[in-house]
């Protein structure tokens, strides 16, 4: 059982530092989007196969694909943030508000997914707290209501 546990929080420590590697210290948000991402995968499937009985593999492929793009403008959204940030100091001028771009983003899809997976509940008939529901709402509008606040003082 010792040989086990050791093997297993080395599996841990490595899975962790590879992600801190690549996503640096916040990995778990990212992560946390991964997962949120098949549970949401697997809800539609769910739901389309026992409540909505229209199975479709074309419609599935769709949606995977419209995942992997979400990772791509995500991935868009960090290289932009982080090039423009690099540029600003190569040429002196403050521009360390665009690394909120990548951050907007992915909270942006963080709540997107999570309501997708609510909604889907919802139709299998899935008794959803309302307070859920009501509070990824505003979270999406303080979410839009900031990035375009962040967007009205710089252009107006």
């Amino acid at each position: 059982m010792k040989v086990l546990t050791e093997k297993m929080n080395i599996i841990y420590g490595l899975i962790v530092t590879a992600m801190s590697a690549v996503f640096g210290k916040y990995w778990y948000l990212f992560a946390g989007f991964l997962v949120l991402n098949i549970v949401d995968y697997f809800t539609g499937m769910a739901k389309a196969k026992f409540y909505t009985k229209k199975v479709s593999s074309s419609v599935g492929a769709k949606g995977i694909l419209k995942k992997v793009w979400y990772w791509v403008v995500i991935g868009i959204a960090f290289f932009v943030s982080m090039s423009f940030v690099q540029l600003g100091e190569a040429i002196g001028v403050n521009l360390q508000f665009v690394v909120l771009f990548g951050w907007f983003t992915l909270a942006s899809y963080l709540v997107n997914e999570i309501r997708s997976i609510l909604e889907n509940l919802v139709e299998m008939n899935i008794n959803v707290p309302k307070f859920l529901i009501k509070g990824l709402e505003v979270a999406e509008k303080m979410i839009d209501e900031k990035t375009e606040a962040n967007t009205d003082e710089r252009y107006n």
